[in-house]
């Protein structure tokens, strides 16, 4: 359809009033729509006469036809003039068709999720709770595909990383979020005691060695982790240090419980705070924040906080085309009135 109204009218006129998808500029014409059929209407039951014959115009003499017939045929001239003006009223109120187009410039953020694997994950909550690595996993997931499917923010290019005494790269930086949710599913804790540990500084550094390549204006690390950093290698605060150095963000979150119960060699019990380690000044190095997630509910929270912080700006421009379709109308109008011309001079002729 637009194809063949580039052919038409480019219009410059601004639409007023729409009326199922299609918008006028002068609407005010189409209050003679019903006037104008009324007095068409009414010029026709005046001029009602007998059926007869008579002459035909030019031709020989045309039999006029009575019954059914002859008052549909009758009717047909003052149907056809009708159908005309409806069309010339809506020419003169110049209905427009539109073309919108939108260029979006997103631009998104490159994420690296580093998840803890180490066998402290599969600790629980309670007796029957899922494990702490199940709640991480299925939160951890959320917030991944949220990142990689908005449209209206920008989408975000996520990585995985997975860590215990080692780090994986489980998946690379990726908009596919189906794969990111299948990678989760089957990804599991650390079974080999020879390969089990906390080693949060080789993560960081490995997540960092790869947002080095990244060319998006925002690049951030997202940390979750239940223990401190306990394995040979890369000290978590030299690598926050670097992180800081070249502008990646990086956030902590300790998926734990606050405090700690222990029995003292008396016998009592004795309640003392969680060791967080160095997470809150790894946070505070390189701008990002710390969270202390002790829930599910907590866990959620840190990470849409994480969202809120992490949006970057959108740049629309939207172009808009007009086009008149009053030329559209004018040809059947022009058909309609001859047709009902030619029929009022033959067939359907009255007799004064």
């Amino acid at each position: 359809m637009i194809a063949a109204l580039t052919q038409v009218v480019r219009s410059t006129a601004e639409e007023r009033f729409e009326v199922l998808g299609v918008g006028f500029a002068d609407p005010w014409f189409l209050a003679a729509l019903p006037v104008g059929a009324w007095l068409l209407w009414r010029g026709r039951e005046s001029r009602r006469g007998a059926a007869a014959r008579v002459p035909a115009v030019g031709g020989p003499e045309v039999a006029l036809a009575t019954g059914v017939l002859g008052r549909v045929a009758q009717a047909l001239p003052a149907v056809l003039r009708i159908a005309c003006l409806v069309l010339v009223v809506v020419a003169l109120a110049r209905p427009l068709e539109g073309r919108v187009q939108a260029s979006r410039r997103t631009e998104g953020i490159d994420i690296a999720l580093l998840l803890d694997r180490s066998s402290s994950m599969e600790q629980r909550a309670a007796p029957g709770a899922p494990r702490r690595f199940d709640v991480v996993k299925r939160v951890v997931e959320d917030f991944a595909r949220r990142r990689m499917t908005d449209e209206e923010g920008a989408r975000d290019n996520i990585a995985l990383l997975g860590f215990a005494g080692y780090t994986d790269l489980l998946v690379p930086f990726t908009l596919d979020a189906g794969a990111m949710t299948r990678v989760l599913a089957d990804v599991e804790t650390e079974r080999e005691k020879w390969l089990d540990g906390t080693a949060i500084g080789g993560a960081m550094a490995q997540a960092i060695d790869m947002l080095t390549r990244s060319e998006a204006d925002s690049r951030i690390v997202v940390l979750l982790t239940d223990g401190e950093d306990n394995a040979p290698g890369q000290p978590p605060m030299r690598a926050a240090a670097a992180a800081a150095e070249l502008g990646i963000r990086v956030y902590t979150v300790f998926a734990g419980p606050r405090e700690i119960a222990t029995r003292s060699l008396i016998g009592g019990i004795r309640r003392q705070k969680v060791d967080v380690g160095e997470l809150p000044e790894i946070a505070e190095l390189t701008g990002g924040v710390f969270f202390h997630a002790e829930s599910e509910g907590e866990l959620e929270e840190a990470y849409r906080t994480i969202e809120e912080l992490e949006r970057t700006p959108r740049d629309e421009e939207t172009f808009a085309e007009r086009y008149d379709l009053y030329p559209l109308l004018l040809s059947p109008a022009l058909l309609l009135y001859a047709l009902s011309v030619l029929c009022g001079a033959t067939f359907a002729r009255r007799v004064p």
